[in-house]
């Protein structure tokens, strides 16, 4: 009997970024330096060859939010954290964290399951993909060569319930990959839907580009491997776990023991869940499907078992394998994929093969709404598009960033206002920034920079390596960002911060130190100015306004400062405020930046 094959890619070539000011000599007991250190790190050639190990554990380390006094979303005290020297991360399985130790020195494999590809994507995908972004930029700035593969799922069962138009339309053959709700949307728009499941795949990409997400090396989908799966469900069969039934398959889970420890759930509490069909024919009612006979109306492919379609859980067992092999490094998805999905998952790929081992289980917290979990199912859903037709999709991704990936998120106007406001503060003060070094030749600038810069620099330096390497506590990092620009606003706009010694010097290591931080949370702009204006233009699409029609309140409220009419400027400021738009004065004159809206 054939078994499935593993189809290992090249591993993506490692672009390192280091800082170039610090003064002080960090050690780092671990074998892999931190780049963002200034450490060089040399690299092994060749692709890897996984092995099945058990993942690593230890006792898990005080958390870095803990240790500098901070919350997941709180600030920072005034204490500098402890430098970790290991990542660590949350391995569900074990339900703590763990040091993360790869199965192959210096390379990871990382499976994150994906979206099914019939209509856009809501903003609990994109904290699911954001997340894990974040964690394949971390790694891969360790200096580790990270093949990370997201799946697309083209056929899935909950989709195929309506399912009645092919033989009524004549559809070929090759439609039949289609789920019902692709071809529903085809024939609502007139549009064919082969092309139609692929627009939706490239509207994925779109709005993982809009939010900074890197590709994967591999995104495979679910149609173009049926040999795969078909090849897996007869390597179950064989090995004793599954049975057939009138041309199902189902996986028997009383053959398997541990079915349950990634849940924690017992067998006997279990039953027939989200995408399980209630089913007497099952010796168990938690038996899973594995295979699913063809339903008049419905997509099927040939099998040993006759035409049908695999169930949900395989697709996934089999596209990892495929491209990873059965013992990999790194598996995620969102919380609700613990049960059944993942658990499903571990108990067919071990049938398979008895070594398939996954080191550590990542899973992100849910996005919630009025404390209820965000989903199309309950209708309380926002597509990204919807949101970043108002709001910039870095302003989106620092709102995702700004909770810690395990814990819950709620959904708001106020928290996506601030996280615009945050967002648009530290890139005016970069941009700023890049004004003043533009004036000055900044390669013959001096090497040394003051003290107090040395330790604002190692400060966030150390604050950054330690809250990353502690499951990725994002929080702490942007809250470690203040003090850098608060610094940065000082040299630039205050009287004392003009006359300081080396001024010009310290902003450059600032910016670069900055800007380092932010493109490993996937936050660089490709320009500080462009980025401003966009945010600007978002602000006025918010509140409803033209760029002229605010430059035109500007000049009311200068005429009516000009007669003395107080209480008529005040009411013009007053009254942009309240939908977003901050007035600042000068002796240059007045302009305006966005602002949370009073009115919130």
């Amino acid at each position: 009997m054939a078994t499935l094959l593993k189809c290992y890619k090249h591993f993506f070539s490692i672009q390192l970024s280091s800082l170039s000011y610090s003064a002080r000599t960090i050690r780092l007991s671990a074998s892999r330096p931190h780049t963002f250190l200034k450490l060089k790190l040399s690299r092994s050639s060749g692709r890897s060859n996984f092995r099945c190990l058990g993942s690593s554990s230890s006792s898990s380390p005080p958390s870095v939010a803990e240790t500098i006094g901070g919350k997941l979303d709180g600030a920072v005290t005034e204490r500098e954290s402890p430098l970790s020297s290991e990542l660590w991360v949350y391995n569900t399985m074990s339900r703590k964290k763990e040091v993360f130790r790869p199965k192959v020195e210096g390379k990871v494999g990382m499976y994150v399951c994906g979206v099914t590809a019939y209509d856009l994507s809501h903003i609990g995908h994109a904290r699911v993909y954001v997340t894990f972004d974040v964690l394949y930029r971390y790694l891969k700035h360790l200096g580790y060569q990270v093949c990370y593969v997201r799946n697309f799922t083209d056929v899935d069962d909950k989709l195929c319930k309506k399912y009645n138009v092919l033989s009524e339309k004549g559809v070929d053959s090759k439609y039949r990959l289609l789920s019902t709700l692709i071809i529903a949307r085809a024939n609502e728009l007139g549009e064919d839907p082969i092309n139609l499941s692929r627009r939706y795949c490239e509207e994925f990409n779109q709005d993982m580009v809009y939010l900074h997400c890197l590709h994967p090396a591999v995104e495979p989908r679910v149609s173009d491997h049926m040999p795969q799966i078909v090849d897996m469900i007869k390597q179950i069969i064989d090995n004793g776990y599954a049975y057939t039934v009138e041309g199902d398959v189902y996986f028997n889970v009383d053959t398997f023991p541990e079915y349950g420890k990634l849940s924690g759930r017992k067998l006997e509490d279990n039953r027939a869940g989200e995408r399980v069909a209630i089913d007497s024919r099952k010796k168990n009612p938690a038996d899973f499907a594995l295979w699913k006979s063809a339903k008049e109306g419905e997509p099927f492919w040939d099998s040993p078992w006759g035409p049908g379609r695999p169930g949900w859980h395989i697709e996934c067992s089999a596209m990892s394998a495929a491209y990873l092999g059965y013992s990999f490094d790194i598996h995620g998805g969102g919380m609700d994929l613990v049960f059944p999905h993942h658990e499903n998952e571990i108990a067919q790929s071990c049938a398979a093969c008895k070594q398939s081992n996954i080191s550590y289980w990542v899973h992100n917290g849910f996005v919630t709404v009025d404390s209820e979990k965000m989903s199309k199912s309950l209708g309380n859903f926002f597509t990204i598009r919807q949101v970043i037709d108002l709001y910039h999709p870095l302003a989106l991704r620092l709102f995702l960033l700004g909770t810690h990936y395990r814990s819950p998120i709620n959904y708001s106007d106020v928290q996506l206002e601030n996280a615009s406001d945050r967002i648009f503060y530290i890139y005016q003060t970069l941009h700023d920034c890049e004004d003043v070094l533009s004036q000055h030749d900044v390669p013959t600038l001096k090497d040394s920079i003051p003290p107090s810069t040395v330790d604002e620099i190692n400060k966030l330096q150390n604050v950054f390596v330690a809250s990353m390497s502690d499951d990725l506590l994002t929080p702490v990092v942007f809250a470690a960002l203040s003090d850098p620009l608060k610094t940065i606003n000082d040299l630039i706009h205050t009287r004392k911060g003009k006359k300081q010694a080396l001024r010009v010097e310290s902003l450059a290591a600032l910016e670069k130190t900055i800007r380092s931080a932010l493109d490993i949370l996937g936050l660089m702009p490709a320009s500080y100015s462009q980025m401003l204006q966009e945010l600007r233009e978002k602000a006025l699409k918010r509140a409803k306004l033209t760029g002229d029609q605010v430059l035109r309140k500007i000049e009311e409220r200068t005429e009516a400062r000009v007669n003395k009419d107080y209480e008529k400027s005040d009411a013009i400021r007053k009254e942009l405020a309240a939908v977003g738009i901050a007035l600042m004065d000068s002796p240059n004159g007045t302009t305006w930046k966005p602002a949370v809206p009073l009115e919130l």
